[in-house]
């Protein structure tokens, strides 16, 4: 990817307030895996104050179940999933520091303000290039909840893993920004 800011895990808060929506970026280092049931259980943990499985300041979360690994690779297809499923838990992580996330699709309004206050993004990563993804990632293993299978929570190591920003600390949102473009040229004719 010509022109990507290369982002370097764990994020500071510099490295997220230069990047703007439509930002090609590629990340390495290490990031974690969480679904639906891994954020239920950390919300529930942060609802009993234990501490959770990582130290999520800094972190960025990959919302993915990657299939189980091919003999002689690290994991199999890895792909985005869609990341609203994430979206009550997503501002109490936020609150503890979580820098980014991955996924695909849009974010809720109260997901979006907290990426503001909290100064973080939200990356989206191509759907359906999940096998080339899968290339991208060097290491891979579980780390909590090996009980939900693809779900469990991961520890994994990227290397120019590429994602498009999507959702800015500054508020802006690449969606809406696609549509209000697309329909001024839809009514320009």
């Amino acid at each position: 990817m010509t022109d990507a800011i290369h982002l370097q895990t764990p994020l500071k808060d510099q490295d997220v307030e230069r990047l703007t929506i439509g930002d090609r970026v590629l990340i390495s280092g290490v990031v974690y895996t969480a679904r639906d049931a891994a954020h239920r259980r950390m919300a529930e943990a942060i609802e009993r104050s234990e501490d959770l499985p990582f130290d999520v300041r800094g972190q960025v979360l990959y919302y993915v179940g990657p299939s189980p690994e091919p003999p002689g690779q690290v994991i199999g297809s890895a792909g985005p999933t869609t990341a609203g499923r994430m979206d009550l838990y997503t501002p109490m992580l936020l609150k503890l520091g979580l820098k980014g996330m991955i996924g695909k699709g849009q974010r809720s309004a109260q997901v979006l303000k907290s990426l503001v206050e909290h100064r973080a993004v939200y990356l989206v990563a191509v759907g359906g290039a999940s096998a080339l993804l899968s290339e991208r990632i060097r290491e891979s293993r579980v780390i909590a909840y090996p009980d939900l299978g693809p779900e469990a929570l991961l520890r994994l190591v990227l290397d120019d893993f590429p994602a498009i920003v999507a959702n800015d600390v500054h508020g802006n949102d690449l969606f809406r920004a696609g549509w209000k473009r697309y329909r001024r040229r839809s009514s320009n004719g």
